[in-house]
This record gives C-alpha cells, sequence and structure tokens, in this order.
C-alpha cells in the first residue's frame, strides 16, 4: 500500500514538472533568438572595428614613409649645409694659410694644416677632392721641411718640451712615422759614428763588440728614460732603433767576424767564434733585463726582430757547426802522439791518451751547448764520431807497430831460445787501456746525454709525438704565443726545420728512455769494441809468441842431434814428453780448459805426420796458425 502511494506520489511530481517545462519554453526560445541577435551584433561591430585597424596601419605607415623621408631630405640639407659650410672653410683657410706659413709658427700652421684635414674629410664627394688631397700634402710637405732643422736640433739636444709639440703637430697630420724616421735617423747616425771610431781602434773584435754593445746598451736606458715623456710607446720606439742601428753598421758584424776567422789558425777559429757569439750573448742578456720592465708593452715581433738582428751574424757558422767541430777536434788530436820509439813509450802514450782524447770531447760537449744552446747536437754527434774514428785508427796503427816490433809476424829464426814476457805484460796493460776506453765511453755518452737535454730540452714542449705532425704544429703555435722572444730564439728552426725536427725526436727519445740507455754514440762503442779485439789477439799473439819460438827449435833435428848425435829424428820426435801450456795448474784449480785451448794442445800433441789427419775435424783457422807455428805444411 505504501509503495503505491509512493510511486502515485512520484508520478504526480513528474507531472508537474513537466508541465512547467513547457510553460517555460517560449521563454526560453524567445532569449535564445534575443542572443543570436546580439552575437550577430557584435560580430558586425568587430568586423567594422578590424577595417579600422587595417585602415588605421595603412594610414601609419604612409605617414612613417612621409617621415623617412623628410629626415633623410632634412639629413641630406644639413650635409650640404656642412659640406657648404667646409668648403668655404677650406676657402678661407687655403686663402689664409701662405700668411700662416710667412709666421713659420709651427703651431698655428699646424692647427690650420688640421682644420684644412677636418674639412676635407667633408668634401669627400666633391668633384676636386683628390686635387684638395695633393695640395693638403704639400703643404705637410712644407711644414715637414720648415721644421726639420729644428726636429733634428730637437732631438740632438733632447729638448723634451719642443719634441712633445713636434710628437702632437705630426700626429695631428697623420705624420708621426716620418717623425719616428728623424729620431731613428739623428740617433743612428751618433751610433754609426761612434762604431766607425771603434773599428779605428786596433783592438781585437771581441774587444771592440763589447764595447760598441755597452754604447748600445747605455743608449738605451738613457733613451728609454727621456722617450717615455715624448713618445706613446717608447720601447717600440728603441727597439727598432737597435734594429736599424745593428742592420746599418759599416763594416758590418758578419764581414768583422770574416776577417777575423781568415787571421786565425785553424784550430782556434771555433774558439775566435764562441768568445763572439758569447759577447753576444751577453749583450743579450743585458738587454733582456734592460726590457724586461717594459716587455709586456713591447711589440713582441719588434722584440723578436731585435734578438734575430742580434745573434744573425752567427746563424751561418752555427749551422757549420758540426763540420768545425770535427776540424778543431781532428787539429788537437793531432798534437796527441801514439806513436814513438820504443815499445813502452807506446804504451804509456796509450794509457795517457785515454783522458786526453775524453777531455777534448768533454770541451766539445761544452762548446756546442754555449755555442748552439744544444741545437747542433747533430753536428757535435758527426764531429764526435770522427774524433773518435781518428783516434781508434791511430790505436790501431800503433798497435801494428808494436806487432812489428815484437816481430809477432815474423817466423822464429834464432838458434837459441830466450824467454821473454815484456811483451805479453805490455799488451796487458794495452788491454786496460781499452777497457777504460770503454768504460769512459759509457760514461761520457751519458754525460753527453744530459747536457743536452739539460739544455736544448727547453724547445720539448708538452706532448709532443714525433709521429704527429698536428703535434708539432700545435707545438710550435704554443711556443709563439709565449712572450719573452728573448728566451724562445731558435736559429736551427728558421733555417732547416728538417734537421731541427730530427734534435726534437732525439730529445724526446732520450726523454723517454733516459739518459742512462742513449745510444747517441753507439757507433763509437762498436768501434772501440773492436779495438778491444785487437787488443786481446795482441795478447793472445805474445803468448804463443815463446810458444812458436820453442816449436821452431824443436822441430830442427839439428838441435836435438847436437846432444843425442845417436839418436834418429823420429826416435826423438817419439820421446818428446807430453805437455800442456799449463800443466796440473788448471786441474790444481779445479777449472777446465776451454774447447779452443783443447784444440790448441791437440794441434801441438800431434806428430807431424798425422798432423793433416788430426786436424780435419778441428776449425781451419786454428790449424793453420799452429801448422804455421809448427812450420808444418797445412
Amino acid at each position: 500500500m505504501k509503495l503505491q502511494l509512493f510511486i502515485q506520489e512520484v508520478n504526480n511530481s513528474i507531472e508537474e514538472s513537466s508541465n512547467q517545462a513547457l510553460q517555460n519554453m517560449p521563454r526560453v526560445l524567445r532569449d535564445i533568438e534575443a542572443l543570436k541577435q546580439e552575437a550577430s551584433f557584435l560580430k558586425d561591430q568587430m568586423i567594422l572595428v578590424k577595417e579600422d585597424i587595417k585602415r588605421f596601419e595603412q594610414d601609419t605607415v604612409q605617414s612613417m614613409q612621409v617621415l623617412v623621408e623628410i629626415d633623410q631630405v632634412k639629413s641630406r640639407m644639413q650635409l650640404a649645409a656642412e659640406a657648404l659650410q667646409e668648403a668655404d672653410k677650406w676657402s678661407t683657410l687655403s686663402a689664409d694659410i701662405e700668411e700662416t706659413f710667412k709666421t713659420q709658427d709651427v703651431a698655428v700652421i699646424s692647427g690650420k694644416l688640421t682644420a684644412m684635414q677636418g674639412s676635407l674629410t667633408m668634401l669627400v664627394d666633391t668633384p676636386d677632392y683628390s686635387e684638395k688631397c695633393v695640395q693638403l700634402e704639400a703643404l705637410k710637405n712644407r711644414l715637414e721641411a720648415l721644421t726639420s732643422t729644428q726636429i733634428v736640433s730637437t732631438f740632438n739636444s733632447l729638448a723634451t718640451d719642443q719634441a712633445k709639440l713636434f710628437v702632437r703637430v705630426f700626429t695631428e697630420m697623420d705624420r708621426m712615422p716620418q717623425l719616428l724616421a728623424y729620431y731613428y735617423k739623428c740617433h743612428k747616425a751618433q751610433l754609426l759614428s761612434v762604431w766607425e771610431s771603434i773599428c779605428q781602434s786596433d783592438a781585437p773584435l771581441k774587444q771592440q763588440l763589447s764595447e760598441f754593445y755597452d754604447t748600445l746598451l747605455s743608449t738605451w736606458h738613457t733613451q728609454l728614460q727621456w722617450s717615455s715623456q715624448v713618445f706613446r710607446n717608447p720601447c717600440e720606439v728603441l727597439t727598432v732603433l737597435m734594429i736599424q742601428t745593428l742592420g746599418a753598421m759599416v763594416p758590418s758584424i758578419p764581414d768583422c767576424i770574416a776577417v777575423a776567422l781568415k787571421r786565425c789558425s785553424g784550430d782556434s777559429r771555433l774558439d775566435v767564434l764562441l768568445e763572439l757569439h758569447q759577447t753576444a750573448a751577453n749583450f743579450s742578456r743585458s738587454l733582456e733585463a734592460a726590457m724586461q720592465p717594459q716587455l709586456g708593452e713591447c711589440n713582441l715581433l719588434k722584440v723578436a726582430e731585435l734578438v734575430s738582428c742580434v745573434y744573425a751574424p752567427y746563424t751561418t757558422y752555427q749551422m757549420q757547426y758540426g763540420d768545425l767541430e770535427e776540424t778543431n777536434l781532428l787539429i788537437q788530436l793531432s798534437a796527441v802522439p801514439l806513436e814513438h820509439g820504443e815499445v813502452l813509450d807506446c804504451v804509456l802514450e796509450l794509457t795517457h791518451s785515454v783522458q786526453k782524447v775524453f777531455g777534448l770531447a768533454a770541451a766539445a760537449v761544452d762548446r756546442c751547448v754555449k755555442f748552439t744552446d744544444g741545437l747542433g747536437m747533430c753536428g757535435l754527434i758527426k764531429a764526435l764520431r770522427g774524433l773518435f774514428s781518428k783516434y781508434v785508427s791511430d790505436f790501431s796503427v800503433t798497435l801494428q807497430s808494436i806487432r812489428k816490433k815484437y816481430k809477432l809476424e815474423d817466423t822464429p829464426t834464432s838458434e837459441v831460445f830466450t824467454e821473454d814476457w815484456t811483451a805479453f805484460q805490455n799488451s796487458i796493460r794495452i788491454i786496460a787501456t781499452c777497457g777504460e776506453l770503454l768504460r769512459q765511453c759509457g760514461a761520457f755518452e751519458q754525460q753527453l746525454s744530459n747536457k743536452i737535454l739539460g739544455r736544448a730540452g727547453r724547445f720539448l714542449w708538452e706532448g709532443f709525438n714525433p709521429r704527429s705532425l698536428t703535434g708539432l704544429q700545435e707545438g710550435v703555435a704554443e711556443r709563439r704565443s709565449q712572450k719573452n722572444p728573448w728566451q724562445e730564439y731558435n736559429y736551427l728552426q728558421q733555417t732547416n726545420t728538417a734537421e731541427y725536427n730530427t734534435v726534437l725526436e732525439t730529445l724526446h727519445s732520450l726523454k723517454e728512455k733516459g739518459t742512462g740507455n742513449s745510444s747517441l754514440l753507439a757507433e763509437t762503442r762498436s768501434t772501440l769494441t773492436r779495438l778491444n779485439q785487437q787488443a786481446n789477439q795482441l795478447a793472445f799473439d805474445s803468448v804463443f809468441l815463446q810458444i812458436k819460438q820453442q816449436l821452431f827449435l824443436l822441430n830442427k833435428p839439428e838441435v836435438c842431434t847436437a846432444f843425442l848425435g845417436h839418436y834418429e829424428v823420429e826416435t826423438l820426435t817419439d820421446d818428446l814428453p807430453a805437455f800442456s801450456l799449463s800443466p796440473n795448474v788448471m786441474d790444481a784449480l779445479g777449472l777446465q780448459t776451454s774447447r779452443t785451448l783443447q784444440n790448441i794442445v791437440t794441434l801441438l800433441r800431434a806428430k807431424p805426420d798425422e798432423y793433416r789427419q788430426t786436424a780435419k775435424p778441428l776449425p781451419r783457422r786454428q790449424a793453420s796458425a799452429v801448422a804455421t807455428m809448427r812450420g808444418l805444411e797445412y
């Protein structure tokens, strides 16, 4: 019953809501229609506003174009007015310039010319612009000619105020290079006059150069103090002065060096060059120290050019260093005699020569470091090879002479045996000398590597790779970016890139492997090893000299028959005692003889008629040598 009542109530509510909705529908439709009309009206209004905006934009663009055109016209009118004013001003200045020149007042004339130059910049588009330029340059030349005498006098007397005036005048005229040319000419003439006076003296070239370098250094100090008050870049100005002076010297430094070298003997040429180069190096260090406070303000390209001017006279000789050093060493080696009349004297000279030859080599290394900064290492190694090659050759010749004096190659002829071990004793001394040669060669090679790497190693930059051209180029760029051309000077890189790359590769190898494992003198060590073998052969032959004499006597039947006349030769040979080179000694010491010594013992014990058969399985060279000593045919 309740459910039916509830359903009936819901139906009534729905029916009532439906009736209300039907009653409200006309009003909603009317509201929708009104909204549609308002939206249509708003759309029409927006279209009108859009058209107004578009029309306004067009009007604005036209207005802006008009304004731009008006501004351009205004600018042209202003330029035209200024041009007319400048033209009028140019005409006025041109008319007055002659009267101004009559006053000879430099400041006033300069002011007029500066004003004319300013006017000329506004008359670029005028038909007679080029003629006006020519006219202005002529007036500037006229002013320069008018003031030239005063300029020279000012620079000679170092009048600061007057010099400042000329700097201002020539700066305004864009003629500062011409003013600097006067400055260079004045002081260069003074310095060249000093050089000419120095050359008239009879002093050695080293003293002359030292005196002139002192003059240049003194000039730098005095002129830097004065130029700092006058010029904007005094360091660059003085650098150019030094460059021009060094390049204009008569006679030039290279000519003076050539004359000095002609006057000296061959063994002193390198020493003379070293002294002169050291003089230039001392001047370079002094000038670097004087320039150091202003180095950051200097033109580094000009400084690098100055460094080249200082060292350029020696570049040719630095490139020839290897040949010069080799000639010098060979001349000095010729003063170390190895051959003497007496054998003992020869042996003593060979012993003393070791220190002498390595003393020569060490002095050569020092010269290379001082003269080439270690960059001449290729030439140095070539010179050292030549030195040791000649020394070994002379040593070998002396050994051959000793062999002849001891008659080691001759067949014994004496009928009487005389025991003499002098040759063997001297051979032992020679072997000791060869051992000392090899020892000192190893020590010297390490010293050579240390000195070269210590001096030239600064040219080997971080990250250098000898197999990478890119790394090489980057390293060059890195070094050029550094700030001190005095420390970066490198004659070899400028003159012979291939040799410079070889030097870098060698330095890199020394750095990577260590100086104790270098092979700079590998060829020399091999030569000394062969020399040591010759000395050992001399000792070996000296030992067998006594055996040869005894075998010679044993092979003469008449010697034996003088004592045992009733024995036959064959019986005598059969009854010869068995012996060895050192009977019972090896056994007593508990040592085993070498195969070579065993072969020799076998050959010595063989009977003459069985010698060929015994020698067949043995080395032919040993068999032939023993047969010669025994006087047998083989």
